[in-house]
């Protein structure tokens, strides 16, 4: 479970989630400050094996709760040996990839730093945030591409876990969809920790970072999205939201994903 020393590496991303929040939709994807030969991202692998694919929201599911699991990794605490490349990419943008892989290319990765979370029979492996350009080959050769599963009907959300609303007009892969859910526990998190409901945080923790991921009908995401106002709308609902750079599948300024804490 992690304690206020770990919980510090969000500190970063409180402040910027609201100076981002702020900026023009164009302007998200103004890469014109970055280094391109130093470029940062979190690599996730999901695990898609040709004869049984998996369940789509139950991989979602998986990515959300890995991605949140290595930042706050004990390893990722000021002192431990994950600490500086967390807090560097924390500190910039929050760029994630989603790969896909199967049989021994699933088990390769298994030995790279990083957390794999199994929802169901689904599984989902997150990765310490890297450059690009060190990226190992056991990472590098995995595709990126043909992520997509067929939609499956969940159900109700589960009680007493956060519940990650995907944009419904707005269609993306799973390995898109992945990426995201992955940036709004992240930013959940980080609005927790900033309101001084580490409590509630590290008993999440305890829970596996548990969540239900469903598609948002149109009066549900009118209903939650917080407009021009994301403080009145996490002070009174719970509720963040995550806005995409638009690099690839969304346009710039597009928001992906409402996160709702219970």
């Amino acid at each position: 479970m992690p304690d206020s020393a770990a919980l510090s590496i969000l500190d970063p991303l409180i402040a910027r989630y609201a100076s981002w929040l702020a900026l023009p939709g164009e302007a998200t994807a103004d890469t014109s400050d970055e280094d391109p030969a130093n470029v940062v991202l979190m690599p996730m692998v999901l695990r898609i094996e040709r004869r049984e694919p998996p369940d789509r929201t139950a991989l979602l599911e998986a990515a959300a709760a890995a991605a949140i699991a290595v930042c706050l990794d004990e390893r990722c605490k000021p002192g431990g040996e994950w600490h500086q490349a967390m807090h560097t990419w924390i500190s910039g943008r929050i760029r994630k990839v989603a790969r896909r892989a199967r049989g021994a290319h699933w088990e390769a990765v298994q030995s790279l730093p990083g957390c794999t979370v199994r929802v169901g029979n689904d599984e989902v492996r997150a990765f310490l945030p890297m450059r690009v350009a060190d990226m190992p080959k056991e990472l590098s050769r995995l595709q990126i591409s043909g992520s997509e599963l067929a939609a499956d009907e969940p159900g109700a959300p589960v009680p007493d876990a956060p519940t990650l609303w995907l944009n419904p007009d707005v269609p993306m892969s799973a390995g898109k969809s992945a990426a995201q859910v992955g940036h709004a526990t992240m930013i959940l998190a980080a609005q927790l920790h900033g309101a001084g409901l580490d409590a509630e945080l590290e008993g999440w923790a305890a829970d596996g970072f548990r969540c239900s991921v469903r598609q948002a009908d149109a009066a549900t995401w009118a209903r939650l999205h917080p407009r021009d106002d994301p403080e009145t709308a996490w002070r009174q609902a719970r509720v963040a939201m995550v806005r995409d750079a638009g690099f690839t599948e969304v346009d710039p300024g597009t928001v992906t994903v409402l996160a709702q804490w219970p």
